[in-house]
């Protein structure tokens, strides 16, 4: 139905309309027109901007973030340059004030007519949630989705996101592969299971063929250390049906001193289907072990366990299979598994509770069919009324919220119409679809969300998918229906609640993910001639030390400035053998103080950052400085001009990129920029590609005779340092920066929508109110929490 406004109301929303387009103010535009037009006109626009073909239409998101970063500069004082025009103190302070009121006006009405952010889906990981959370399944379903665009490493951020035909086609690939998950649990017989299985059982099945399965030997299915791809397949435990499976084996090492680090991998293991999915490592040892893994498989694709320290000698493989017996005479160090139990399991609810959370109180009965199929009926004697009660009862799981009958009248008329109440059958199948056609609803899709403060569901939701990627338990929406959510004192609860429930520990992997570029660290492998030890081990150990460190100053409410730098680090034996750091024994990532000296600490260090912020083979300042400074230190860069060529190191070691920078750096288009950018990038020059201290760059390929390296520069205030110790003392002692920095990126992580220009004052509240915890982790996820910004669409 069309809605008319009254036309007190009509010229109300056309003085809003007419005042969100407002021109700039005068003094702004002469400002801009007598100290920057003259380098940023149609002639002679430095770097690419062009202030004469600005637009005012701060509607558009695109211009507004222009007007923004124009703001951002002047108020810097990076712009215009002391070279380029003279600006006073006063004119400067009055540009800033005129400008920032009327781009903060802008914002809030925009807010307060639209929200903070447009309206957000559910990521691929919060569907998948939702779905095991409404269904009881366990079945992975965010694989089934593709890539989605990401927004400062954010997938979260609704101004990126989209629901096109294609979406939907993808969307609803994952809900038909949960309904059918769901009811094939509670309408089948159950089919978890468990087989023992011996040394014997686990090796190759005719000892004499040349394969790539482990061997019998000394009582053990022996797998030895080699470079053989797929070699320690274990066929016998390869997958019939879909599902998650639990292996529990126990192994101990041959031949190996200090023992072998292994890893437990997935896969096919077949040349035509190469990729493996890493599940677990592992130290074996000669004392035997008992390490039990999870993992999800798909017909056809089995567990792997092997040796894969690249530190061991390897054997040699002539074929590329391994015979019974070949590999003992080349005495390399192996591992053999004891025995193993292979279980077929579910995770989450048993089928029962399955049942209930599709049925409610209707009965469900099955019997065999012809040729052992399985028949179900869902007993009824009212089809219709109770069609009706259970979709109502599912859409208010569904959607967040109660729901009342005339709120999905339309979705229960359709089920009700395709029910043939002369079959018995048909009340199953009609249920079914009435279940797919709620979860295509925009209401379970989106968040609901209206602009201006959220309502307490609104506000469960948020919060719940903010700390678990997951809709909000009984306890949230209970609170909700009592109206008390939105107390601050019910909040804080709330909070510490869910960070100390099991699904707590789900926050911080989930928000490194995306705010690290977690996701990113099997983009590339550095080059193991350039960097010699690294392997999928020391990869792995290498996201528990930063899952772990983070899970530390989260739990302890720890400084903000430990995101710089800290006294402590996170290892186990093989990352500290890695980092050339002694005193750390075992396969379980631990606490260990860091000598004084030690150029590790804080995240800005840890072997996982610098791997995504390199590729593999080079490392790059300006690649290092762009991304520390917008993730870690709270610095804007904004793009390059687009007629500025990159710079590339150069591989051959003839020069440094130093040398290479101070010419790029002549053009001053680029040199404003590399103020920013350049001393974190240096900072850190003297970790490798895969996080490994150096004192030389390779020269042509070579680690010893590269020219040394210089780590040297000076902050944007013109602050040196030598050294990556002398940045970490500089960095972490601005904590008021790192805080805003780290409390944004939880905004827009927990929102969905970046800090705004009127979210900047809260910003500084959160700062403020965080300062007496000395800026603590904690303290400040509790601060964005019970922000406006936080608690308003």
């Amino acid at each position: 139905m069309r809605a008319f406004l009254s036309p007190a109301s009509f010229a109300l929303s056309a003085f809003v309309a007419l005042s969100l387009h407002a021109a700039p103010p005068e003094g702004t535009k002469a400002f801009l027109e007598r100290h920057c037009t003259d380098c940023h006109s149609e002639v002679t626009a430095e770097a690419g901007l062009d202030l004469t073909a600005l637009s005012d239409d701060l509607d558009d998101h695109a211009v507004f973030e222009d007007w923004a970063h124009l703001f951002d500069r002047v108020a810097a004082g990076e712009m215009p340059p002391p070279d380029a025009s003279t600006v006073e103190p006063d004119e400067r302070d009055s540009f800033v004030a005129e400008a920032g009121a009327w781009l903060k006006e802008f914002s809030e009405s925009q807010a307060a007519r639209e929200g903070r952010v447009p309206a957000r889906r559910l990521t691929a990981i919060q569907l998948e949630r939702s779905l095991h959370d409404l269904l009881g399944v366990d079945v992975p379903l965010a694989r089934l989705l593709p890539e989605q665009p990401r927004n400062g490493g954010f997938d979260t951020l609704a101004r990126d996101q989209s629901f096109s035909l294609f979406d939907l086609e993808n969307h609803l690939v994952v809900v038909d592969a949960a309904l059918e998950e769901a009811f094939r649990r509670v309408t089948t017989k159950p089919d978890e299971w468990t087989r023992e299985l011996t040394a014997l059982e686990l090796c190759r099945d005719n000892p004499k063929q040349r394969c790539r399965d482990p061997e019998f030997h000394e009582g053990m299915a022996v797998i030895w250390s080699a470079n053989l791809a797929f070699y320690g397949r274990v066929s016998e435990t390869t997958a019939k049906q879909a599902g998650w499976y639990r292996l529990t084996f126990q192994v101990s090492s041959l031949k190996a001193e200090e023992g072998a680090w292994c890893t437990v991998r997935t896969g096919y293991c077949k040349s035509s289907a190469p990729l493996m999915t890493e599940i677990a490592t592992f130290l074996a040892t000669d004392k035997p072990k008992t390490v039990t893994v999870e993992a999800w498989l798909e017909p056809g694709q089995m567990f792997e366990i092997r040796p894969y320290d690249a530190r061991l000698k390897k054997g040699q493989t002539p074929g590329g299979q391994v015979g019974a017996g070949e590999m003992q005479p080349q005495d390399v160090p192996g591992m053999g598994l004891h025995s193993a139990t292979l279980e077929r399991i579910h995770r989450g609810p048993e089928d029962e509770a399955v049942r209930d959370l599709l049925f409610g109180d209707l009965t469900l009965r099955t019997e065999q069919g012809k040729k052992g199929a399985t028949k179900a009926t869902l007993l009824s004697s009212d089809p219709r009324g109770d069609l009706a009660r259970l979709m109502q009862r599912f859409a208010t799981r569904s959607f967040r919220r109660p729901v009342a009958s005339e709120e999905i009248r339309r979705y229960v008329e359709l089920a009700q119409s395709q029910l043939d109440e002369s079959d018995p059958e048909s009340v199953l199948t009609t249920l079914r679809e009435g279940y797919r056609s709620l979860l295509c609803s925009p209401r379970f899709v989106y968040l609901q969300e209206e602009a201006g403060e959220l309502d307490d569901y609104a506000l469960a939701a948020r919060l719940s998918y903010f700390l678990w990627n997951a809709p909000p338990d009984g306890a949230l929406l209970e609170l909700a229906e009592a109206g008390e959510l939105r107390r601050s004192d019910v909040l804080q609860e709330q909070v510490e609640r869910m960070l100390n429930d099991d699904h707590g520990q789900r926050f911080v992997p989930d928000f490194a993910r995306q705010w690290l570029d977690l996701s990113e660290i099997d983009f590339t492998q550095p080059d193991r001639k350039l960097v010699p030890g690294f392997d999928l081990i020391v990869q792995q150990s290498m996201l528990g030390e930063t899952h772990a460190f983070l899970q530390a100053m989260l739990d302890e409410d720890l400084s903000v400035s430990h995101v710089v730098d800290s006294d402590f680090c996170y290892l186990n034996e093989r990352l500290a053998a890695y980092y050339g750091i002694e005193g750390v024994e075992g396969d379980s990532v631990q606490r260990h103080p860091l000598a004084a000296d030690s150029p590790r600490g804080g995240l800005l260090t840890q072997g996982a950052i610098l791997k995504v912020t390199a590729n593999g083979t080079t490392t790059s300042p300006i690649l290092r400085g762009v991304w520390v400074s917008e993730r870690l230190l709270g610095v804007h860069v904004p793009p390059p001009p687009q007629n500025v060529p990159a710079v590339e190191p150069d591989v051959r070691g003839a020069t440094t990129i130093r040398e290479q920078l101070e010419l790029h750096k002549s053009d001053s288009n680029c040199a404003s920029c590399h103020v920013k950018v350049d001393p974190p990038g240096f900072a850190l020059e003297n970790f490798d590609p895969g996080g490994r201290w150096r004192d030389r760059y390779a020269k042509n390929g070579n680690r010893e005779k590269g020219l040394p390296i210089d780590a040297s520069h000076q902050t944007p205030e013109g602050e040196p340092f030598q050294d990556i110790a002398d940045f970490q003392r500089i960095a972490s002692s601005k904590k008021e920066a790192l805080a805003r920095n780290l409390a944004s990126h939880l905004i827009a992580y927990g929102t969905g929508g970046s800090v705004g220009f009127a979210d900047r004052d809260e910003l500084d509240r959160i700062v403020e109110n965080a300062a007496a915890s000395d800026y603590g982790f904690r303290t400040l996820l509790h601060e964005v929490v019970q922000s406006p910004s936080f608690r308003r669409k």
